[in-house]
């Protein structure tokens, strides 16, 4: 009787690890196994303001500006971009003195390029924006020449003649931008940009020449290209946030196909295994 209940309990034992087995080999073997931490990266908008323009104000009694600028996060590379600003200049030539004053915008898009490493913040971004000015030209002053050499030896004097300031100006241009941004803390960022313009349109029907235009600078008679420059700083107001995706290296391609191979020949391998047991089964019978 003994010897009865012990041969049970061993069957029992071993039906149990035969079921335990089944269960085991139908789970999916994962060969590849992923990393479960996600990094997830804040999407947002980032405003600022171009503090170059108020040292150069400073600096020069002659200039007067302020620009802000900002961004949004499209995707992972991928920002839109935008600066609205004001400049006022007062231009001496060699015959008469002017004043261009007036807004512009800009618009257009950023392509960070720089792969940051986990937990960084940081870009270096191509781009490219459209701009458009309105502004007006003031002439203060200018001089005509005077054939009475007594008063003016040099042929010149300066004209008591009033000139109405020239409204409605207008000009538009492209620009290749190319820059960085630094975050210095959180949501804090350091921004500087170098930046190409090529001038599309501009109105030069004044009765003086027109070699200025806020957020372009000098205007050339020879040239439609020009060069700026900004530096701001700006925080970034975060809205939502996403998954960082990272990029793939050789290496892990490499690994990666050659483990869907491995599985794919596991699988095949089974399916042939299988058709061989049901095969014998049916022989048995």
């Amino acid at each position: 009787m003994k010897m009865k209940y012990t041969l049970k309990y061993i069957t029992s034992v071993i039906g149990l690890f035969v079921v335990f087995q089944l269960q085991a080999q139908q789970k999916k073997i994962d060969l590849n196994p992923k990393d479960t931490i996600t990094h997830m990266e804040s999407y947002g908008i980032r405003l600022g303001m171009d503090f170059s323009k108020k040292i150069l104000g400073q600096l020069k009694p002659d200039f007067e500006g302020l620009e802000l600028v900002a961004d949004f996060r499209l995707s992972q590379t991928l920002y839109l971009a935008a600066e609205l600003g004001n400049e006022k200049k007062t231009i001496t030539e060699d015959t008469y003195t002017y004043t261009p004053e007036g807004s512009y915008f800009k618009i257009g898009i950023d392509q960070n390029t720089y792969d940051n490493w986990y937990g960084m913040n940081n870009m270096i971004h191509l781009g490219g924006r459209l701009a458009y000015a309105k502004y007006s030209q003031t002439i203060n002053e200018f001089a005509v020449f005077d054939t009475d050499r007594y008063w003016n030896p040099e042929g010149f004097g300066v004209s008591d003649q009033t000139l109405p300031s020239y409204n409605g100006l207008s000009a538009m241009w492209l620009e290749v931008v190319f820059g960085a941004k630094v975050e210095l803390f959180a949501n804090i960022f350091l921004n500087a940009s170098v930046r190409g313009g090529y001038l599309l349109s501009h109105d030069n029907n004044t009765n003086f020449p027109n070699n200025w235009v806020p957020g372009f600078n000098a205007v050339t008679e020879e040239s439609k290209f020009g060069v700026g420059y900004n530096y701001s700083i700006s925080y970034l107001i975060p809205i939502f946030k996403k998954p960082k995706v990272y990029k793939e290296s050789e290496e892990a391609k490499k690994k990666r196909l050659q483990t869907a191979s491995e599985e794919k020949s596991i699988k095949k391998a089974q399916r042939a295994s299988d058709k061989e047991e049901k095969k014998s089964s049916k022989q048995s019978l």
